[in-house]
């Protein structure tokens, strides 16, 4: 029997929208769970509630109309109204700010796959109106509501290996998980990339995505991909700015004070879902029979702990360090003034904190995060 997993933005959500009137956006990849998060937000609520698909193109007239009448004509005798994929409806941010003027006691949820389109649709028209929530593949944080330590740590292999997504997480049979997770990437993340920008080149974004999926763990040299993808750089960032604004991966800086001695223009690129970056390089091995365990290892910690520090509203800025002579720290963590400093190991390896860091950042924090302690970083 699968165990209801409850979204850790669900209670957030409900206070919102319990005690206020401003509109409730949640961004996420497709197949994340944005629709079964507001549906569960409505049951909660026990309100009447419209749910309208933007897939579906039997409401846009009506949405993208301008026209208050029209729309009060469409929300009568509802409480809420539920647009999914809102980004597909023209002008949804002015037609949502004339509905939440017009009717002050309407309760508004719209969600969008890609982050950058939905907002910039609403950000202007809706500025000061909207509370907004971000939607990961599941985390270890919202898994630690139902599972124990020992039942987590059993599940770190397959984390590793198929990710996330909560239908391929909840789905037993390996080789419907493998399906499920090139249904996703084909149809739905290459597509929307693909759709928002009108790119004809698919190939190119396979291809740079199949690089990047090689290199986690590893610095990112725009230059060396444009040159493999025989791209110009302009196109490359764009490129990568796309695929970070559609949740596929995200990057992290270099910590720098002395770029003469120390790695500074260079990000470290990571998945959000590591079944997405295993299917992209079509690698379903078990751990002991692939030589990338490190490289899983440390993007599902960054990863992980990314969500972990958001969920918790911690203002912290994480980094990689990396001195020209080699020495390097895994990640970094910078708040208020103060570094904590982390070096991942899949194994039970050894490390201590490079002097040449101490010499410039001084003495920080330091630990070694492996399979025995990793929960107390993510959790």
């Amino acid at each position: 029997m699968i165990k209801l997993i409850n979204r850790l933005i669900l209670e957030p959500i409900l206070d919102k929208l319990s005690k206020s009137n401003k509109i409730v956006i949640i961004y996420g990849a497709r197949q994340v769970g944005k629709t079964t998060l507001a549906n569960q937000v409505i049951a909660r609520l026990g309100i009447k509630a419209l749910k309208i698909n933007a897939d579906e193109r039997k409401y846009h007239d009506i949405l993208s109309s301008r026209d208050l009448d029209k729309m009060k004509s469409l929300v009568s005798g509802y409480e809420l109204l539920f647009i999914d994929e809102a980004q597909r409806i023209e002008n949804i941010g002015i037609n949502l700010k004339i509905l939440a003027d017009g009717i002050k006691d309407l309760k508004i949820i719209a969600t969008g796959s890609s982050s950058f389109e939905l907002a910039n649709k609403i950000k202007e028209p809706l500025t000061g109106r909207t509370w907004t929530y971000n939607l990961y593949p599941l985390s270890f944080l919202e898994l630690s509501q139902i599972y124990n330590d020992f039942e987590l740590k059993n599940q770190l292999d397959n984390f590793l290996i198929y990710g996330g997504y909560p239908e391929v997480f909840t789905t037993e049979n390996l080789n419907d998980k493998k399906r499920l997770l090139e249904e996703i990437s084909t149809s739905y993340l290459y597509k929307d990339i693909l759709e928002l920008e009108n790119i004809k080149k698919s190939e190119k974004i396979y291809k740079l995505l199949k690089l990047l999926a090689f290199q986690i763990g590893q610095e990112v040299s725009v230059n060396e991909l444009a040159i493999n993808l025989e791209l110009s750089h302009e196109k490359v960032r764009k490129y990568l700015d796309l695929m970070e604004k559609s949740f596929i991966i995200f990057r992290l800086p270099a910590l720098s004070k002395n770029p003469r001695k120390e790695i500074a223009k260079k990000d470290k690129i990571y998945f959000y879902d590591l079944g997405v970056r295993n299917v992209v390089i079509g690698n379903f091995n078990s751990l002991d029979d692939r030589n990338d365990q490190g490289a899983l290892f440390e993007n599902f910690l960054v990863s992980e702990r990314i969500k972990k520090n958001k969920h918790q509203e911690r203002s912290v800025s994480g980094y990689f360090w990396r001195a020209y002579t080699g020495s390097e720290i895994d990640y970094a963590e910078e708040e208020a003034g103060e570094l904590r400093v982390y070096e991942f190991k899949y194994g039970k390896n050894k490390a201590k904190m490079p002097q040449k860091f101490i010499d410039t950042y001084g003495q920080s924090e330091f630990k070694i995060i492996n399979k025995d302690n990793f929960l107390e970083f993510i959790i």
